[in-house]
């Protein structure tokens, strides 16, 4: 059916659910927050996971196992061809990069558009909420949550990120208020002119 190239986040942690065990929608739901999953799986809006459960019916990865008399209530299961797929994702997402597409780079592509004294206020912002969610983290990871860690790597590799980040955020940060990187409109006007000139040269 070539589902491996329709791979989904959401699909595939609908499918990780239920690999445990047949279960209704509002339980997946539960459980996609109980396990911490929402941290790392879009799941902003609650019809998220009801679009994900109709999208592996039509690929036939899960089944419908029961219906309890009302729809909400319908009981899920995953397929064979749903648990070789969902293995099949999952070496897929550990093995490749590059397919993401994060809004950050490419607001900091932009960042000229702003003063600096509002990119370091905005770059601030970010790193507050870096450290509240290093915060955040840093219970789960040091035992309090009585996880074995093969439950928590996503949790580590996050942690991991954000810690890179925290340090690149306060050093770009001082940089800021330092003025050792800065910018005026008449300079980055005279780099661009520098940058058209090579360009032509070149071509």
């Amino acid at each position: 059916m070539g589902t491996t190239n329709k791979r989904s986040a959401l699909g595939l942690t609908v499918l990780g659910i239920l690999a445990g065990e047949p279960m209704h929608t509002y339980r997946i739901q539960k459980l996609i927050k109980d396990y911490g999953k929402d941290r790392v799986v879009n799941v902003r809006q609650r019809a998220s996971v009801y679009q994900a459960i109709e999208r592996l019916l039509k690929l036939e990865l899960i089944r419908v196992e029961r219906v309890e008399g009302h729809p909400e209530r319908t009981v899920y299961g995953i397929t064979d061809a749903g648990l070789t797929t969902a293995k099949a994702w999952i070496k897929d997402m550990l093995a490749t990069t590059g397919n993401e597409f994060p809004e950050f780079p490419v607001g900091l592509s932009f960042l000229m558009m702003l003063t600096p004294e509002e990119a370091a206020e905005q770059l601030q912002a970010r790193l507050s909420a870096v450290d509240a969610r290093l915060a955040e983290i840093a219970p789960m990871l040091g035992g309090s949550a009585d996880l074995a860690r093969i439950f928590l790597v996503e949790e580590e590799y996050g942690h991991a990120l954000l810690v890179a980040e925290q340090r690149w955020l306060r050093a770009l940060v001082a940089d800021l208020h330092t003025g050792s990187l800065t910018w005026s409109e008449e300079s980055l006007r005279q780099a661009a002119a520098e940058f058209n000139a090579r360009q032509e040269e070149q071509s």
